[in-house]
């Protein structure tokens, strides 16, 4: 069947294909890094050499995020964002790298291993708040508890797949309305950055907080003394 082509004359990207390149993306550029944008794994690392416990180490990771989502201007250019077939903001897509970053970063802080294809998908539920349970449930899988549930099971790849195409589905959306919003707040440039700039930082904080909640330190982390 024929793509669709929009007014412009280029094929629309099914919807499914964009959901999918999303979530690849977020995991390659927001978990594993690219050129100068270091992994989530270095983050925590060097997070955990200038501070004395792995909970004031997770709060620097935070702190440092809220940051750089308010100062905005994250080129998106690394890893290849820019080719991203998903008709999104810069900074929107910028925002949730960052975001998926930190999370992985207090994953790996609190004794998780990033390169495991289940904490991945759990840090990618932790992105979309209370719509992981839906997804879990649309998965087949059990939607009590944490999200770090997901972690202690051996999913197959399909499943694991599902899980983040769901999230890519609810981001998309996600995405679109705050897309949306910046646009809006283009015709008062001042008001509409500081705005902006206010609500990425609390939405960074709010997910930084389904991270600490959903993702509680692993039995066997040792404090740093």
């Amino acid at each position: 069947m024929a793509r669709s082509e929009p007014a412009g004359g280029r094929p629309e990207v099914p919807l499914d294909t964009r959901a999918a390149v999303l979530v690849q993306r977020l995991l390659a550029v927001g978990i594993d890094g690219a050129g100068p944008f270091a992994s989530a794994a270095e983050v925590a690392r060097t997070a955990r050499l200038r501070h004395p416990s792995t909970e004031s180490a997770v709060h620097a990771v935070v702190r440092k995020h809220a940051k750089m989502v308010a100062a905005s201007g994250f080129a998106t250019g690394v890893g290849g964002l820019v080719t991203l077939p998903v008709a999104l903001p810069a900074n929107v897509l910028g925002f949730y790298v960052l975001a998926t970053r930190a999370v992985a970063a207090i994953a790996e802080l609190r004794g998780y291993d990033t390169a495991r294809p289940e904490v991945r998908s759990a840090v990618l539920l932790t992105l979309v708040g209370s719509d992981a349970t839906d997804v879990l449930r649309s998965a087949g899988l059990p939607t009590g508890g944490r999200v770090a549930a997901l972690v202690s099971q051996r999913l197959p790849p399909a499943v694991l797949m599902f899980v983040n195409k769901g999230v890519g589905f609810r981001m998309l959306a996600r995405m679109g309305a705050s897309g949306l919003f910046r646009t809006s707040t283009r015709l008062v440039p001042v008001l509409g950055g500081a705005v902006g700039a206010g609500l990425d930082t609390l939405m960074l904080q709010r997910i930084a907080k389904h991270a600490e909640h959903g993702l509680p330190p692993l039995t066997g982390v040792v404090e740093a003394s």
